[in-house]
């Protein structure tokens, strides 16, 4: 049984943009979307009953992360990802795969500003041919992460959308290296893509495309995972050092991504990303961006960003954005917003992280009401 399915509503005529739904067991996903990242099951300084009302229509959860704490057979027992947080919408997990990054180079930006070297707090203990081995950050313990037992973690958690365990290479990497990594990935990924099919669970799995900014290995991860029988497409790996990097690798790799499916750019959320990306095809792009703004102050507004902590809205009585139909722009001015934050008050946090993911919502349909109306 598998009720995944992708239906294209509109193709633009003047770029690759096109509108689309993503029909999951879950409800649809309406096309270019916005995904947030909720790392541990939730959104941070929200709840699953506020992203419902927000119309959050898909969330992103690691995997990793849950197989810790509280552990992948719990989720299970307790129903699935979706009763566990009580959410009736569309749920995508990852793999695992970035942590084997992120432990043992840090975040993104901690890579490129360290050229590639490795973290020495022992994190990440082996890579071989069966999977990594890492050592728990919550006890110490060590645990294998394979294709196979990370698939089996998301079979347990139950999301909508799950990904095959790959590995991220650093973008300072010997091409050799990076060669390497790209066909071991493709053997995780059709180990992965093996363990699925035993037994979809009524998931869709996507496949993730790497490369790095090589265009040649961009191309050859494309032929590869395409003729495999994945429901979408992902696209990960390092992909770039600055914006114009990543278009110049989306405009290369988007036309050998088939069009009948869906496709997601992994870890990619930042306004001024986002028109580029969708006019390139991009469908869906998943980001802690937004809600890390709010808890660091800055708000998102149709004239742009906010500072809440900025003196000029110590007295300001009116709502965030006169544009903004959210609850908090109803109910709360920034005087407010900028009392709790002086206050260091967590309310602030949750109203401000309500109000970036709505921002987001109504963006992302406006984006795709250009597309319909010929504009993008």
């Amino acid at each position: 049984m598998n009720n995944f399915s992708f239906e294209r509503v509109y193709q633009s005529k003047k770029s690759r943009a096109r509108v689309g739904k993503i029909h999951t067991p879950h409800g649809i996903i309406d096309t270019p979307n916005f995904v947030a990242v909720g790392t541990n099951a939730t959104l941070k300084a929200v709840d699953s009953h506020i992203i419902n009302d927000i119309d959050l229509q898909l969330m992103f959860c690691n995997t990793y992360h849950l197989m810790l704490q509280p552990g992948a057979k719990t989720i299970a027992k307790a129903g699935g990802l979706h009763k566990f947080t009580n959410r009736n919408k569309p749920i995508i997990t990852d793999s695992g795969g970035f942590q084997v990054f992120s432990l043992a180079y840090g975040t993104v930006n901690d890579e490129l500003k360290s050229r590639g070297k490795k973290k020495h707090d022992g994190s990440v203990l082996k890579i071989t041919e069966e999977g990594v081995l890492f050592r728990s950050y919550r006890n110490g313990d060590k645990v294998l992460l394979t294709p196979e037992t990370s698939v089996e973690a998301q079979k347990q958690l139950g999301a909508d959308i799950i990904i095959p365990f790959d590995e991220l290479p650093p973008y300072h990497i010997d091409k050799r290296l990076l060669i390497k990594s790209l066909h071991r990935t493709h053997r995780w990924e059709k180990r992965s893509l093996d363990t699925h099919l035993k037994n979809r669970n009524n998931q869709a799995m996507y496949s993730v495309i790497h490369g790095g900014i090589d265009k040649d290995l961009r191309k050859l991860s494309c032929e590869y995972l395409t003729n495999l029988d994945f429901d979408g497409f992902a696209i990960g790996g390092s992909l770039g050092k600055t914006h114009q990097e990543m278009f110049e690798m989306l405009t290369h790799t988007m036309p050998f991504i088939p069009t009948e499916k869906p496709n997601h750019l992994l870890g990619i959320g930042d306004l001024k990303s986002l028109q580029t990306c969708i006019e390139l095809g991009v469908d869906t792009f998943d980001s802690s961006h937004p809600t890390r703004c709010a808890r660091h102050g800055l708000l998102f507004t149709s004239e742009g960003n906010k500072k809440i902590i900025h003196s000029s809205n110590k007295e300001n009585f009116e709502p965030i954005d006169k544009n903004c139909s959210c609850y908090v722009c109803k109910h709360f001015t920034l005087a407010y917003l900028h009392h709790l934050y002086k206050a260091k008050e967590m309310t602030g946090y949750t109203l401000a992280t309500i109000h970036n993911l709505q921002f987001m919502v109504d963006l992302m349909a406006n984006y795709r009401q250009k597309i319909l109306d010929g504009k993008l």
